[in-house]
Order: C-alpha cells, then sequence, then structure tokens
C-alpha cells in the first residue's frame, strides 16, 4: 500500500541519484583534466629538450659557418696573392 509520503520520498531520491551522478560525471572530468594537463606538462618538457637540442646544433652550425667563411676569405686572400704574383713574373 502506497502512501502520500511515498511519491516525496522516491522523488527526492530521485533528486539525489541525478546529483550524485552529476557528481561523478564531474569528478571524471576533472580527472579527465589532470590526466590532459599531466601529459601536455611532459610534452612540454620533451619539447623544451629538443629546442635545446637545436638551439646547440644551430650554434655548432653558426661556428662551422663562421670557420669556412675565415678560410674562404683567407683562401681568396692567397688567391690574389698569387695572381698578382703572376702579374709580377709575366710583366719582368
Amino acid at each position: 500500500m502506497r502512501t502520500l509520503f511515498d511519491d516525496d520520498r522516491h522523488a527526492s531520491e530521485e533528486k539525489e541519484e541525478k546529483s550524485l551522478n552529476r557528481l561523478k560525471n564531474l569528478d571524471e572530468k576533472i580527472a579527465g583534466a589532470v590526466n590532459r594537463v599531466k601529459a601536455l606538462k611532459e610534452e612540454n618538457v620533451t619539447l623544451e629538450r629538443r629546442v635545446r637540442e637545436l638551439d646547440a646544433l644551430l650554434d655548432e652550425k653558426n661556428q662551422e659557418i663562421e670557420r669556412l667563411s675565415s678560410e674562404k676569405a683567407a683562401i681568396k686572400k692567397q688567391v690574389e696573392e698569387l695572381l698578382n704574383e703572376l702579374e709580377t713574373i709575366e710583366l719582368g
């Protein structure tokens, strides 16, 4: 036999169940967001390491370019001196 209070209790239980489901969904979303943040932090560390590696490689290549430019200038100077010497020999 049902009473008037049974309907109120049933509605109250449904309301409580909906609240618990909302809290569960919110908890799952928070857990997902926390996991995503952790993954992004790990990815950021990896990317920062890669940037440092590439910066070091770029510095190394820039030094090599400077060395080769100096070597090129020295060779150019030697060639010019040899051409001048050759011109002097031909004139003499």
